[in-house]
């Protein structure tokens, strides 16, 4: 995992191309997808994006830093790699995130289906409240 250093903003995530195999919270068309939303310090919910990105099978975080994160996801079978992007704004508390296959025209839903899923984990995760003391 490489840590960065670098600013990002969620008008670096590219846009979708016209094929059916990415979702984006920046897209205006059927690309379209909700971002994450959070309350805590953007460091705790970098840490909570990635306690559930580790937890999903066949994925890479390729790299992590202060306001974004880059992960690989393979499929099962035939292991393609879809890549996706996260990248937090502090400001709002919103995740932005594109997600899209590498190869091929169609992914038959999957990537937003696994964003979801990711979407469902991360607002289950529960991070400890800064000073909160932990039983003994």
């Amino acid at each position: 995992m490489m840590l960065t250093a670098g600013v990002s903003t969620a008008a670096s995530l590219p846009p979708c191309p016209s094929s059916p195999n990415c979702v984006s919270t920046l897209a205006r068309d059927w690309h379209a997808i909700a971002p994450l939303r959070y309350t805590s310090t953007e460091a705790e919910a970098v840490r909570r994006l990635l306690a559930v990105l580790r937890a999903i099978p066949r994925t890479t975080i390729v790299e992590s830093g202060h306001d974004s994160v880059r992960v690989e996801f393979r499929t099962l079978i035939f292991r393609f790699v879809d890549d996706a992007q996260f990248v937090f704004d502090d400001k709002t508390k919103t995740i932005h995130f594109r997600s899209a296959s590498r190869l091929g025209y169609s992914d038959m839903g999957v990537n937003r289906r696994r964003m979801e899923e990711v979407r469902k984990a991360f607002e289950a995760v529960q991070m400890p409240e800064q000073g909160a003391k932990h039983p003994s």
